[in-house]
């Protein structure tokens, strides 16, 4: 069954190369690097980290940045873990003895910056160019500036606006509005020290010199500068810390829906969730719905609750913790707990995590699970945003980095991740803080196959609201017949109904967000099933901010899609 909706935008579509990412600055400069030669992997990293200069309330060189990448010569899907540890100093002890309320403060929630290393990373062992190439036009941004609008111009009044930020953000006594230029002229001195290293051992091979300018940020003088910061500032993150840290190279975790293939993050973030999601939905008639009809919503809502009270009581760390994840992603796992959802009936709050241990060869004799938080509702912290690319070799890019203005280093002009916010105080929960554990991201960035080859690469920003607005997308693509970018804009919905991923709790039990463009007979119909329905404004960023490639492997076009509801844009021919 097809629905066609009028878009806003058009798909851009093209036969070369493309990229779709969370704002046009950033898609101009990975489109630049595709017509200078570079690949995707090159082209994401130019896109990524402009993303942290042009939407710097959400996204930062010293933040998060999980990515996937898909070699076409080798035909394999590696990930890279970019999110930060706790510093060898934090625990839950520490913090009830020393913090305010025993919640850590914002300076205290630090964990190691990954981006950077993602980034480098990524370009070491996956890309072409060098680390001056792929930064220059986040250079050039930097020292020109850019103009504010859209989502910073919207956010920035509301922001906390401390001393070191007051530097960057206020000029002549007034905070910076939509229409003026924004320089970060401190954060292109470091990108400027940055190329300086790599340039000192260009004669030693790209990869060596690549390898140096990495060390340089956390091993070097602008480690050493970061840590004196945070001991300045009363923070936990030292020299060692930065020192001992490395993000790794990884293999996705793979579920299928059909015929199709995800691939996704492994048990660090939320990634995994996705894939059980859509075994889930599997085992519904989603084809004989009516898109965004009260039963196909009703259907997706209490999948995504289920599957989210797994994500609440199992994902974390899997250096850490024993996560049941083959069980989890199992289809017979699926196939028992989908017939729990009712479909006359809504799941009034989370319901009970299942035992997915049942379904792997390893037993867990006891697990232990924690308690369910009490019903609860604080302000969400920052958020994130994404870029997909593919090259005319076939090679595609999938990331989502993060982390905002939260402990700014005016002198590096950067801010280091807050991360630890996406933890728990719960010694029992498996997301708990440790010394050296990963806090479980959100930021999840995804790849669908078909016939083993690249179908489409997906993601977006929106903390909780990601997977479910990352399988809308799917949905609408692959059982509603849409393209990407009539999947993107068609109307969306999220489900609040489980503990969002904070150290803050936020839990609303029933509360289900629509956009007031969903069909007003749909909204009572879900009213009456037990959804406690709020309305979101039509094409609202609190739905995400989503960005896809699809790729026609048959006739060797590519079609993208990027959001209006947020800066995204799609580029490519």
């Amino acid at each position: 069954m097809s629905k066609v909706f009028t878009t806003q935008r058009p798909p851009v579509r093209g036969t070369n190369h493309m990229i779709s990412s969370g704002h046009y600055l950033a898609s101009a400069a990975g489109y630049k690097i595709l017509e200078n030669g570079g690949n995707a992997i090159d082209a994401g990293v130019a896109a990524g980290i402009v993303l942290g200069i042009t939407l710097p309330h959400w996204v930062s060189f010293g933040g998060v940045a999980p990515i996937m990448i898909y070699s076409s010569k080798s035909n394999e899907i590696s990930t890279i873990s970019g999110v930060g540890k706790w510093p060898e100093l934090a625990s839950i002890e520490y913090f009830k003895s020393n913090s305010k309320n025993g919640i850590p403060s914002t300076i205290e929630r630090a964990v190691t910056p990954a981006a950077c290393d993602s980034w480098l990373t990524a370009i070491e062992n996956f890309g072409t160019m060098s680390f001056e190439e792929v930064v220059t036009p986040a250079l050039e941004i930097c020292n020109k500036g850019f103009v504010i609008q859209g989502t910073l111009a919207h956010l920035l009044p509301d922001m906390e606006i401390t001393p070191e930020l007051s530097k960057l953000l206020i000029k002549n006594g007034e905070l910076l509005k939509e229409g003026e230029i924004l320089t970060q002229k401190q954060l292109g001195k470091t990108f400027s020290r940055l190329i300086e290293i790599e340039r000192q051992y260009k004669n030693e091979g790209r990869l060596k010199a690549i390898r140096k300018t990495r060390d340089f940020f956390y091993k070097g003088e602008i480690a050493k500068e970061i840590a004196e910061f945070f001991k300045r500032k009363g923070g936990l993150l030292s020299n060692i810390d930065l020192e001992n840290f490395n993000v790794q190279i990884e293999k996705p975790e793979i579920g299928t829906y059909k015929e199709y293939s995800i691939a996704t993050c492994g048990a660090w973030c939320q990634g995994p969730i996705f894939i059980e999601v859509l075994n889930l939905l599997e085992n519904k008639n989603i084809n004989n719905m009516e898109h965004n009809s009260a039963n196909y919503i009703h259907t997706l809502v209490e999948s995504i609750k289920l599957a989210f009270s797994d994500r609440h009581f199992y994902l974390g760390d899997p250096d850490f913790v024993n996560v049941p994840l083959k069980g989890m992603l199992s289809k017979e796992y699926a196939k028992e707990r989908s017939k729990l959802i009712n479909n006359n009936s809504a799941f009034t709050e989370m319901p009970q995590p299942g035992n997915p241990f049942k379904y792997q060869s390893e037993q867990h004799p006891d697990f232990i699970l924690s308690e369910t938080p009490q019903p609860s509702k604080n302000s969400n912290e920052g958020d994130t945003s994404y870029v997909a690319v593919v090259d005319q070799w076939g090679n595609a890019f999938s990331a989502t980095p993060s982390d905002a203005y939260n402990n700014y280093i005016p002198e590096l002009g950067l801010s280091i991740s807050g991360r630890g916010s996406q933890s728990w105080m719960d010694p029992i929960h498996p997301s708990s803080i440790k010394p050296g554990k990963r806090p479980r991201l959100t930021p999840n960035p995804a790849m669908i196959f078909k016939d083993n080859k690249p179908f489409l690469i997906l993601g977006t920003p929106g903390l909780d609201v990601q997977i479910q607005a990352m399988t809308q997308l799917f949905m609408n693509i692959i059982e509603f017949g849409m393209n990407p970018q009539e999947a993107i804009e068609a109307p969306r919905f999220a489900s609040y109904s489980f503990p969002l991923t904070n150290i803050i709790n936020n839990y609303e039990p029933g509360v289900l967000r629509c956009e007031n463009d969903i069909k007003e007979n749909v909204i009572e119909n879900l009213s009456n099933l037990g959804h406690k329905i709020e309305l979101w404004d039509q094409k609202s960023y609190l739905a995400g901010g989503l960005c896809a490639i699809q790729i026609n492997n048959k006739l060797k076009t590519l079609t993208a899609g990027a959001d209006p509801r947020r800066d995204a844009y799609a580029i490519g021919r």
